[in-house]
């Protein structure tokens, strides 16, 4: 039977913590590079993800100076080389490197530390993203961190330009919650979204779509004041739009749509949906239909699934997304999809029963059907 990915022994792991032990050790010859792997490594067994992060953080801090600032020094000058600043996108780095801005922001995020913590932190990004760990930052210092963050802005490393969108994502995943109210980073959001980089500027739209959630009609008009500003460049300018405004198009928000170059639901059939009656846990549902318009139209394709839970109601549904298109008249548009049912691929399991499958179509469900998922 194949060995199930694990991720976070993927990323923290004896090797990586091996690594970074004789790295600590190089610049700082009192480290205690056994002791400090076999306290790491021993607890990695009942510890997730963020948990390991939290223990190499606290193992660090018995390890290293006891001064905050002496502790940081040493972190910074075991830093490898920057990343790779002649590349543009999907460069996170490597996550060995988290615990040093949770350290900064377990031990330094005080009055007295800001400076220098701040300061410490543009370091760290440039070889992990401190996104999680800026946001102590703005909780505890949301003038003064803004601030720095909005200079930043300006900064030569794209990394350093990325943390300041990205740290401020209201709904920034697997992150400590905000609690200043989110049009505070707008500021930023301005200055960033002329960025060359796309690393920069698809965390710039992540952003707008997070504020979509509370605040559609402020982002509808930030991307359209941004388009006419001609600063960014149109084809980048048109994936931010479609990137920031997903959420919207997949609840059929009009104005959304429209923005994006999609027609309304009218004049819009959805016709000839076939589909698989029952499908047992661990298969595929197979199903399919035509789409067809009266007049010329570009549309966007979605499915919606809803879950039942474990009593049996449908309580749950999550949107896909299927396709665009632009049709012509009185041509039909064939759609096929298979979905994968597995018990516990999902952030919540699947359970047997029936379920509802409806086809959205600009935003509007215009068929629907059922199924019965077998145990």
């Amino acid at each position: 039977m194949e060995e199930k990915f694990s991720l976070k022994d993927h990323l923290f792991n004896e090797p990586k913590v091996a690594r970074l032990a004789k790295d600590l050790s190089r610049v700082y010859p009192a480290f205690r590079e056994k002791a400090f792997l076999g306290e790491v490594v021993s607890a990695f067994p009942v510890l997730e993800l963020k948990q390991r992060i939290a223990h190499i953080r606290t193992c660090l801090h018995t390890h290293l100076p006891q001064t905050y600032q002496e502790a940081v020094k040493v972190l910074l000058n075991a830093l490898p080389e920057p990343l790779d600043e002649s590349r543009s996108d999907n460069d996170f780095g490597d996550f060995i490197y988290a615990p040093f801005s949770d350290f900064v922001a377990h031990y330094g995020c005080t009055r007295q530390e800001l400076g220098f913590s701040l300061a410490a932190l543009r370091e760290i990004t440039k070889r992990f993203s401190a996104e999680d760990a800026i946001r102590y930052f703005i909780n505890a210092f949301p003038q003064e961190t803004f601030a720095t963050l909005l200079t930043w802005t300006q900064d030569p490393n794209y990394h350093v330009r990325r943390l300041c969108s990205e740290g401020s994502r209201p709904m920034l995943p697997w992150s400590k919650k905000l609690s200043w109210p989110p049009e505070a980073a707008l500021p930023i959001l301005d200055r960033l979204f002329a960025d060359p980089t796309r690393y920069v500027t698809r965390s710039v739209a992540n952003h707008l779509n997070d504020l979509t959630k509370h605040m559609p009609d402020v982002v509808l008009h930030r991307l359209n004041t941004w388009a006419k500003t001609g600063k960014q460049d149109p084809a980048e300018m048109a994936f931010m739009q479609k990137h920031a405004l997903r959420t919207l198009v997949k609840t059929g928000h009009p104005a959304a749509l429209a923005l994006l170059g999609f027609g309304d639901h009218h004049d819009i059939s959805v016709m000839k949906v076939n589909y698989d009656a029952s499908v047992q846990m661990g298969n595929a549902l197979s199903f399919g239909f035509e789409v067809m318009v009266n007049t010329p139209k570009t549309i966007s394709i979605d499915y919606v699934m809803h879950f039942q839970n474990k009593q049996g109601n449908l309580v749950r549904k999550t949107i896909y997304k299927l396709r665009t298109a632009h049709l012509m008249a009185n041509q039909p548009l064939i759609v096929e999809k298979k979905h994968l049912l597995r018990r516990n691929m999902a952030t919540r399991p699947l359970f047997p029963g029936t379920h509802k499958v409806e086809i959205q179509v600009n935003g509007a469900v215009l068929a629907h059907f059922f199924f019965e998922l077998l145990p």
